[in-house]
């Protein structure tokens, strides 16, 4: 059976999850991207809340011109490492959401850890 490529997706997502979970120490860092965005969630999948959420979308109200390219993602990563250490969150447990571990979904990571973030 041939699958789509989100199918494709949704279902390495389920595999990732089954390993990947997050706690108040060690929240996942979760990166969805989109055609024109990128996103990026910190979550405490015990208490099921999200800590910390940040995106192109909302960093283009500061930063007119911002997309979802990877330079955008390089931005989004260092903001979500800086709310995350404002809420005393140094280590985190990285989440790729079925994504290939390049390009946007790495830059992310890295922007992030420049920000201060260990995962």
């Amino acid at each position: 059976m041939k699958y789509s490529k989100n199918e494709s997706r949704q279902r390495r997502k389920i595999r990732i999850r089954k390993k990947v979970n997050g706690s108040a120490e060690r929240p996942r860092l979760v990166v969805f991207r989109s055609n024109a965005h990128i996103y990026a969630q910190v979550i405490d999948d015990l208490d099921g809340i999200t800590m910390a959420a940040t995106s192109t979308l909302s960093l283009a109200k500061n930063e007119p011109g911002l997309h979802g390219n990877k330079n955008g993602a390089e931005l989004v990563g260092k903001e979500i490492a800086r709310m995350a250490k404002e809420k005393n969150i140094t280590r985190v447990v990285f989440d790729r959401n079925g994504y290939l571990y390049h390009g946007r979904i790495k830059a992310v990571a890295d922007g992030a850890r420049e920000g201060g973030l260990e995962f």
